[in-house]
């Protein structure tokens, strides 16, 4: 938010940023060590400061979410390489999870709306697949939905459904997953690879260990995840205990993980 100057005799960024455009050509203001530091793109990325940068990740989807009004979410996550039913590719067989994500996030959206989307806000990774299955759902509902995008090697465009002011574009993993988590009110998860067994065992942990309240956490297709997870061995292994199983809740429609998540006694955290 800009700083009008009301709240200290100072003047503030703004000014001084415009003044800095307007200043005398000379050998000295054209010298990298004259320009303000938080206009300085070559010193905003040095090494040294990656702590700042952490800080400037973390602070401005927070700040913008506030501002929006933003008070929590319902987490969406998949796979990127699962398209819409009659599209091909590589797992076109588990397109029936894109058209699930997407009535998904049309009913949490319908339901949102009745707080005027302040609560249970969808939000997505940003990206295809499943991602743009979850926006998508919350666009034909009329509401709006986040979504956390981050840059990859390769070329990663958000998916048109994205709400443009809540899109946001992440350069740390870490500050990306905390966002997915610090409002969620639900994790529903949808079959996926590595990004999403990594988000998945992320959250896991966090409630397991008492890091992270227990919500509602759907894992959508019981037939996938078991053939993909030996859950239970995990569990006669001794490796976690029995009762962590319980953590997890099997859907296979959107109509279920509803019921779920408004059955939900959030009381008791």
């Amino acid at each position: 938010m800009k700083d009008d100057g009301r709240n200290h005799p100072f003047r503030d960024s703004h000014q001084d940023a415009r003044a800095a455009d307007s200043v005398p050509d000379t050998p000295q203001t054209r010298a990298p060590a004259y320009r303000l530091s938080f206009l300085d793109n070559d010193f905003m990325l040095r090494e040294e400061l990656r702590p700042v940068r952490l800080q400037l990740e973390l602070l401005k989807p927070q700040m913008i979410l506030d501002e929006r009004g933003v008070e929590s979410t319902v987490v969406v996550m998949g796979s990127a390489r699962i398209p819409p039913e009659g599209e091909k590719g590589k797992a076109g067989k588990l397109s029936i999870w894109y058209e699930r994500a997407r009535d998904l996030a049309r009913l949490v959206t319908e339901k949102s709306l009745e707080s005027y989307g302040r609560e249970n806000v969808v939000v997505t990774g940003g990206g295809p697949g499943i991602m743009e299955a979850g926006n998508r759902g919350a666009q034909e509902a009329g509401g709006h939905s986040i979504g956390l995008n981050i840059v990859l090697p390769h070329e990663q465009a958000p998916n048109p459904y994205v709400t443009p002011d809540l899109c946001f574009n992440f350069h740390y993993f870490a500050i990306r997953k905390m966002h997915f988590l610090m409002r969620a009110r639900a994790v529903c998860i949808f079959p996926g690879g590595f990004g999403t067994l990594d988000e998945m065992f992320e959250a896991l942990t966090l409630i397991q260990t008492g890091r992270m309240n227990r919500i509602p956490f759907i894992l959508f297709g019981r037939e996938f995840w078991e053939t993909i997870v030996n859950w239970k061995a995990l569990a006669e292994a001794g490796t976690i205990s029995p009762e962590d199983l319980d953590l997890i809740t099997f859907v296979e429609t959107a109509e279920e993980a509803m019921a779920v998540i408004e059955g939900w006694d959030y009381g008791c955290d």
